[in-house]
C-alpha cells in the first residue's frame, strides 16, 4: 500500500520555487520560480523541471557591492539591479524550449517578467500570492497575460508547510 500523505505535483513544484527563494539574499523579499514542462512541451515528458530561479543580482555583480534598499534615490535602491525570479528562471533555462511550460512562483509576476514569460512561450502561471493586485504593474501583467492567452492559476493547497530534515538518520 502506498503512503497516503505524499504531496501533489503542484505542491512539489511550488515547494521547489519556495526552496529556490531561500537562495535570495534580498533582506525584504525572497521569491523563487520553477519552470516545469507541461503536456504541450515538445520533446519533454510532462512534469519535468526545466529551470529554477530566484531574485538577485546578475552573475558577476557582487551582492555586497550593490544596494538592497527599497527607498531612496533610484540608483541607491535594489530596483535597477535585481533580476526577478521569473526572469532568472527563464534565463537559467539556457535556450531550452519553454513553449507549453508552466511557471510556479510564490508572488504574482510584475509586468516586466510578464513580457518575458509570454515571449518564452510559457502558457500557464501558477502563483500563491497576489498581494500587489491593486498596483498598476500587476494590472498591466494581467492585461497582457489575458491578451496572450496565458492561463493564470492561484494555487489552492491543503499543504501548509513542508519540512526538510537534513538528518540522514531520519530517512
Amino acid at each position: 500500500m502506498k503512503r497516503p500523505d505524499y504531496i501533489s505535483w503542484d505542491d512539489y513544484f511550488m515547494g521547489m520555487a519556495l526552496l529556490a527563494a531561500k537562495r535570495s539574499k534580498d533582506p525584504s523579499t525572497q521569491v523563487g520560480a520553477c519552470i516545469v514542462s507541461g503536456e504541450e512541451c515538445v520533446g519533454q515528458r510532462p512534469n519535468t523541471i526545466l529551470s529554477l530561479g530566484y531574485n538577485g543580482f546578475p552573475i558577476g555583480c557582487k551582492d555586497d557591492h550593490f544596494p538592497w534598499d527599497r527607498e531612496g534615490n533610484f540608483l541607491d535602491t535594489k530596483y535597477p539591479f535585481v533580476v526577478h525570479a521569473e526572469l532568472n528562471a527563464i534565463l537559467n533555462a539556457q535556450g531550452k524550449s519553454l513553449v507549453g511550460a508552466k511557471l510556479y512562483v510564490a508572488l504574482f509576476p510584475c509586468n516586466e517578467c510578464c513580457k518575458a514569460i509570454i515571449q518564452s512561450g510559457i502558457n500557464e502561471v501558477i502563483y500563491l500570492s497576489d498581494k500587489y493586485a491593486q498596483t498598476d504593474v500587476v494590472k498591466a501583467s494581467k492585461k497582457m497575460f489575458e491578451a496572450a492567452g496565458v492561463k493564470l492559476t492561484r494555487l489552492e493547497t491543503q499543504t501548509s508547510k513542508i519540512v526538510l530534515d537534513f538528518n540522514v538518520e531520519m530517512i
